[in-house]
């Protein structure tokens, strides 16, 4: 009894701050890697193909759906190299594009090679590639010096894929191939003399459409009419229109368009353009999520890119819909994703995720209601646990509409919390939208308040929005940033004197810059793996390695030598009043470690007191978890420093 009342006399004398402490959630599971991603339901429905990680190895698993504890195969991946995209070409053997790993803050990038395998592991092909002599018949085919991508699939599955191929040396050309993934023979479809441009083929496997961003980074849009090409107009394509699939009778695509380049619509028309009729709009953001009915596929409803999302109807008496919202309903504060039926429609396989949740994976028999749950992609998390992240509009200090995202820490009021502005990299075709977000939560388990703000440049508002963030860098789309903290300010949300900036790739760009651009406003800033002198992009770095990365850069910063220098942290560092820390993997190869070594001779050359992290082995973003958990402890110790410990729940 005595040892009983002496414990309750220490429980009792324990400090809010020690309880609080004790209850954090630890920094490990903020710096692991989902093991599980991208699963794959076979056209017979009775294999699932998934992304395995371990560490720093990777492979494609197959595994049988009537027992999912070992795999029937698997296929390793050299290292840093990953399955970026794996579709089903029959029952039996599927297609991997291969992607390579730059960092953690950055997608794989396509390397341009394919290849094939079977079920069983077995006929391991090389498609395409600039690799010789690789795969069962590497010696029956010559390297391809250019890059590949799937550019579609038969409506049934048999056994053939389209290839888009892009040629290095003839860069002003496109061409697309049949490719009969069994046999390894191509057959030429499609060819334009335009570089970049993706593919539609119809239903007879004709050649349709070609259109994306051409090498002068102009982005165009051609049909082809009797077998010639011809380009559409403004007339018959607005300012944005992307064919992406054709209804089951062929007569008709769907399509992304924008009439004057506002938020993309979903249409429908005639391969001709007539008969077109929106089947979904939005006017502030654009249409987004198009979910698919069973084979013969037509979409049935779609979500917006801005704001949390909710499913939009086209047809909600369509079967499929109606399984839809039911699923739905058993998931309340979810969203779900339809990935893929079987070609009968009898399995499904789908996905749920949320702004708490990282999302799980589940399989139904759509003919008897059995669901399965098969795998969750960070079993660790516990969503009760996680923030809440709220979408909200505000107005620039132009007039503009803006999105911000607010992760609000766990029980506690939105009354002037101390705040961290979270930009996002990119900036252009990227943006911060609802779902589970690894940065904002961390920091909102920390006690502080995150602001994300898509300003113009961000992706999902349309054309116009994004084009009106070019050359933009370092002075629109920064005073985008600072308009969002003052108005978090001006709403109480935030306390004015507890504010700072954490950004990586773009966004450790912005937050150097964003102290510049507003002195005072700001306590301390982070940049990881950030962009710090602007004119080094075209010399250094994966960016502007090639003409289509060059003419990007001319494109969103131009070449004028001392606009660039005036927009550059490096060349502007005696105008930052306020502790810097940065942090840089040593073997980047997207952002160069010498970025960070320009920042930090420049940071002391001003003499302005600053903090360092540097990785070696480390790319565009920390990978090790070793190296994630130091970097976050580090984080939330330079926080804690110059903006105080986060708030924590009464």
């Amino acid at each position: 009894m005595r040892k009983l009342h002496a414990a309750l006399v220490v429980a009792c004398l324990v400090s809010p701050a020690a309880a609080a402490a004790a209850n954090l959630i630890p920094v490990e599971d903020f710096a692991r890697h989902a093991s599980l991603s991208m699963p794959r339901l076979s056209p017979d429905g009775q294999h699932i193909a998934l992304r395995m990680d371990d560490g720093d190895s990777h492979a494609l698993v197959i595994f049988d759906v009537a027992d999912m504890s070992r795999p029937v195969s698997m296929l390793r991946m050299p290292v840093n190299e990953v399955p970026a995209n794996v579709a089903w070409v029959s029952p039996t053997r599927l297609i991997v594009e291969k992607g390579k790993l730059f960092g953690s803050i950055d997608r794989p990038q396509l390397t341009g090679e394919i290849l094939a395998t079977n079920v069983d592991g077995s006929h391991q092909d090389y498609l395409f590639g600039y690799q010789a002599g690789y795969g069962t018949r590497g010696s029956t085919r010559q390297a391809d010096d250019g890059w590949g991508s799937v550019d579609g699939l038969p409506a049934k599955a048999n056994g053939h894929f389209y290839l888009g191929a892009h040629d290095w040396v003839e860069r002003d050309r496109s061409v697309l191939y049949d490719v009969d993934a069994m046999k390894n023979v191509r057959h030429l479809i499609g060819d334009i003399g335009v570089g970049q441009l993706d593919f539609l083929v119809g239903p007879d496997g004709k050649v349709e459409f070609a259109f994306g961003t051409d090498t002068g980074f102009e982005y165009v849009a051609y049909q082809s009419i009797n077998g010639h090409w011809a380009q559409l107009g403004r007339a018959q394509a607005g300012k944005f229109f992307a064919p992406f699939a054709t209804t089951p009778d062929g007569r008709h695509v769907y399509a992304w368009y924008s009439v004057e380049g506002g938020p993309a619509e979903l249409i429908e028309q005639q391969l001709d353009g007539g008969d077109r009729k929106v089947l979904a709009k939005d006017d502030f953001g654009s249409i987004d999520d198009v979910q698919w009915t069973a084979p013969p596929r037509q979409p049935f409803a779609v979500a917006t890119a801005t704001g949390a999302p909710r499913p939009i109807y086209i047809d909600p008496a369509l079967p499929a819909a109606k399984l839809y919202a039911a699923i739905s309903q058993k998931f309340p504060g979810e969203f779900v994703d339809f990935i893929d039926f079987s070609e009968d429609g009898r399995e499904l396989l789908f996905s749920v995720g949320s702004d708490r949740d990282p999302g799980s994976y589940y399989l139904i028999d759509t003919g008897h209601y059995k669901v399965r749950r098969l795998f969750a992609a960070a079993p660790w998390i516990d969503p009760a646990k996680m923030a809440e992240r709220v979408p909200m509009h505000f107005k620039a200090s132009d007039g503009m509409e803006l999105e911000a995202i607010l992760t609000v820490p766990n029980g506690v009021p939105m009354n002037k919390l101390p705040m961290v502005l979270l930009p996002h990299g990119g900036p252009h075709g990227v943006s911060d939208d609802w779902f589970f977000d690894w940065d904002a939560q961390f920091l909102a388990s920390r006690g502080y308040l995150v602001l994300q703000v898509n300003y113009r440049g961000s992706s999902g508002r349309g054309v116009n929005f994004e084009q009106a963030g070019y050359l933009q860098w370092g002075t629109r789309i920064q005073q985008d940033l600072i308009d969002g903290v003052q108005w978090a300010e001006q709403q109480q949300y935030a306390d004015p004197d507890r504010v700072c900036v954490y950004g990586g790739s773009f966004g450790g760009y912005s937050a150097l810059m964003s102290v510049i651009r507003a002195p005072k406003l700001f306590k301390c800033a982070i940049g990881y793996a950030g962009v710090y002198d602007l004119a080094m992009m075209y010399r250094k770095g994966s960016i502007g390695s090639d003409t289509f990365g060059k003419n990007y850069l001319t494109a969103v910063i131009g070449k004028d030598d001392a606009a660039l220098a005036a927009n550059s942290p490096d060349k502007l560092a005696d105008r930052i009043d306020v502790p810097v820390l940065l942090i840089h993997g040593e073997a980047d190869q997207r952002v160069p470690f010498a970025q960070a070594k320009a920042m930090r001779a420049a940071l002391d050359a001003a003499h302005k007191p600053y903090e360092w992290m540097a990785k070696s082995g480390e790319g565009h973003g920390f990978y090790t978890e070793a190296n994630n958990v130091d970097r976050l402890n580090l984080m939330q110790a330079f926080l804690a420093k110059y903006i105080g410990k986060g708030t924590t729940p009464p």
